[in-house]
């Protein structure tokens, strides 16, 4: 079987077999398909696509690329997966606050892909944080602290570790059978009871449309439960920043105020409680919404929750006081500039997926897979769409980089206008397999 006759077959617009897509899969991990035999498969599914058959199929040989674990835990095991935007630090409070529930969130996690911020790049902006820990460690973080949030290491799901990375630069991240295959054969291959997906619409999204949102989101749900793992879906808004935020170091800072209650932004919390509403209820860790609320108020209140961070830290190698000492620990940016408003008027709009590259650019993501990141650089204090401003108000702060290129991007990205904007829900919809 050869490949370029795969990748012939798909640009045509013809159905791969099981045979053809696990060769191709056994390609992938074992390295004997090129770097462009790879990338010319991702860009002929990415115009032709796949049945959801071939997905499923393709889900599945990625996910026996490697090992898959199993838990004896005394709790369900749950996830959650967001398909990526700007300023999404969700995972990193979600987690220890369904852990300090009840839950266990052995949570597989991805860097950078495009415009988008990767968990694992904010993550190790941690000094000694192992994102690539071996199984013992990953299991034994996840029995001790509840949570832990890793990459895909050599065991896990190797064929899309590879496929991920080359998906990132060649401009084939944007397609939903690939995205539904890359996310779940992680996501069955660390073992869960159930899983709910945080697919974003907006000009910060992946998907280009809010009906291509729905449609990977409905992909998703599809594709996971017809492979026995329990799975819902959030369509939730990325037509401006999640948090008032974007870069690793600082979207770690913000995930610890808001785990220890020194700020919780609006916007994110509203997504998080949704989205950790949905895992308690889905995993059987709650029975009721007024359940739900109470739980997770008392996780936050307590401390419990900043805790179970804590111990996920300095269970995979990072600061143990890291908590107590947060911001002694992350990188700082040698120096922050505010971007100035152009004009007065009400910010009626933010192209996301330009702050998103406004931070690529400085710096704080990738071009090339093999890239290195600076942690510290990015944006902060990003003024919320429907904010009145007068000219030369700072529309928000940059953190590092070269600040007068930035500053052209960020002004570039910006609307201002002279009318209220109509805003945008928060909370699309929600999509539930209904077998």
């Amino acid at each position: 079987m050869l490949p370029q006759e795969i990748i012939r077959r798909k640009r045509d617009g013809g159905a791969l077999s099981e045979e053809e897509i696990r060769f191709f899969v056994e390609g992938l991990a074992d390295g004997s398909i090129s770097e462009g035999q790879v990338a010319a498969f991702g860009m002929s599914v990415y115009f032709k696509g796949m049945t959801l058959d071939e997905a499923a199929i393709l889900t599945c040989a990625m996910t026996d690329s490697g090992d898959t674990l199993s838990w004896d835990l005394d709790g369900p095991v749950v996830d959650k997966h967001s398909t990526g935007g700007v300023g999404d630090l969700v995972s990193l409070v979600l987690g220890p606050m369904v852990a300090a529930c009840g839950g266990y969130v052995p949570m597989i996690s991805g860097r950078g892909l495009g415009h988008t911020g990767g968990t694992l790049d904010k993550l190790e902006s941690i000094p000694g944080y192992n994102a690539l820990p071996d199984n013992e460690l990953f299991r034994r973080t996840v029995r001790d602290a509840g949570v832990a949030i890793i990459g895909q290491t050599g065991n896990l799901a190797p064929a899309d570790g590879r496929f991920y990375a080359i998906r990132d630069i060649t401009a084939t991240v944007e397609s939903i059978p690939l995205i539904t295959a890359s996310i779940l054969s992680k996501k069955l291959a660390a073992g869960l009871g159930a899983l709910v997906m945080d697919v974003k619409s907006g000009s910060g999204a992946f998907m280009p449309t809010h009906e291509q949102s729905v449609a990977l989101a409905e992909s998703i749900v599809s594709v996971a439960n017809r492979a026995g793992l329990r799975t819902s879906a959030l369509v939730t808004d990325m037509s401006e920043p999640l948090a008032p935020c974007a870069g690793n170091a600082l979207e770690v800072a913000e995930a610890v105020r808001y785990l220890i209650g020194e700020r919780r932004d609006d916007r994110l919390n509203s997504v998080v409680m949704a989205l950790c509403t949905e895992m308690l209820l889905l995993s059987g860790l709650a029975e009721s919404e007024a359940m739900v609320g109470e739980m997770l108020r008392k996780a936050l209140n307590s401390g419990k929750a900043a805790e179970c961070f804590g111990r996920m830290v300095a269970g995979l190698g990072g600061p143990v006081d890291f908590m107590e000492k947060w911001e002694s620990h992350l990188p700082t940016a040698k120096g922050t500039v505010a971007v100035p408003a152009p004009k007065r008027g009400v910010v009626a709009a933010w192209d996301t997926r330009k702050l998103g590259l406004a931070v690529v650019a400085m710096g704080g993501g990738r071009t090339k897979v093999e890239q290195s990141i600076d942690p510290a650089v990015g944006l902060t204090d990003i003024v919320r769409v429907g904010t009145f401003v007068e000219q030369g108000d700072p529309l928000l702060v940059v953190h590092g980089g070269n600040a007068t290129d930035v500053q052209a991007m960020i002004v570039d990205a910006v609307t201002i206008s002279n009318d209220q904007p109509v805003q945008s829900e928060l909370l699309y919809q929600y999509i539930r397999d209904d077998k």
